[in-house]
């Protein structure tokens, strides 16, 4: 049967571009790592390309990664995971890449862009989400072809958008949507912005957005669940600090944070 959510984690976590990391979406109630626990000796800039997804959860785990090592800052630069890889073989440096599709992270691979093996850590389901008070009364992806349903979806060559396909397929629903974006946050700011009725996002994102969205499981999208690759980078500057931040994201610690906020265990 579908279920609907409502949960109350925190907004703002529509952020993207480059920065370094901050507050944004941090679960207030995990705790840090001490330096003595979890330091890996590792200083200076560590560059992430990561999935506009992992916005929250890398933003609050790159600080944890700077108290546990002094002299580190990790520095960020969210967005469309196809987009990344095109930025990263076309020589952008960055010490580590986290996708949201194992296709993805293969463009990368196959232009010989990685020094590690493609290790997966989280994996991600969609939903739909639209507005809190769901005023088209949307309840599965049938609903979202019915007159005057105006719904979002990310473009076909984003993780995001590749797996609504996947779903939408397996439902046998011809939807065509009134915007295709570059990003799953892109996609649900239309519906938080109350420009479209509804969209196809990831979990994690619906239940970021807190009580502006209610995010509608549905069966079909068991079949276009998103494994997500993490990796370290032949074009980063600082080769030590990526391999010790791919190891903390795939720590335990970073995987209670990154299940708190709804992704799934490898």
């Amino acid at each position: 049967m579908k279920t609907a959510f409502a949960v109350m984690a925190s907004a703002g976590l529509l952020v993207a571009g480059c920065g370094s990391s901050g507050s944004d979406g941090a679960t207030a109630n995990t705790p840090s790592p001490s330096a003595s626990a979890s330091s890996s000796g590792v200083t200076g800039t560590v560059t992430v390309f990561a999935a506009a997804s992992l916005t929250g959860t890398f933003t609050e785990l790159g600080k944890q990664f700077e108290t546990a090592n002094p002299g580190s800052t990790v520095k960020f630069s969210f967005g469309g995971s196809s987009t990344l890889a095109t930025q990263i073989n076309a020589g952008a440096p960055a010490d580590v890449f986290a996708a949201a599709s194992a296709a993805t992270m293969k463009t990368v691979t196959d232009a010989g862009q990685n020094t590690s093996t493609p290790k997966v850590f989280v994996r991600n389901q969609l939903v739909i989400a639209v507005p809190a008070a769901n005023p088209k009364g949307i309840t599965d992806l049938p609903d979202l072809v019915k007159p005057g349903v105006k719904v979002a979806l990310c473009a076909d060559a984003v993780p995001c958008g590749a797996a609504a396909k996947k779903a939408l397929t397996a439902a046998g629903v011809n939807l065509t949507p009134v915007t295709l974006e570059q990003d799953v946050k892109s996609a649900l700011s239309k519906v938080t912005l109350g420009e479209v009725d509804a969209a196809l996002v990831y979990r994690t994102d619906a239940i970021a957005a807190g009580a502006k969205v209610k995010g509608i499981e549905f069966p079909e999208s068991a079949k276009a669940i998103n494994d997500y690759p993490i990796a370290t980078l032949k074009g980063g500057k600082n080769a030590a600090g990526g391999t010790a931040f791919v190891n903390y994201i795939t720590s335990s610690t970073a995987q209670a944070v990154l299940t708190k906020a709804g992704f799934q265990a490898p």
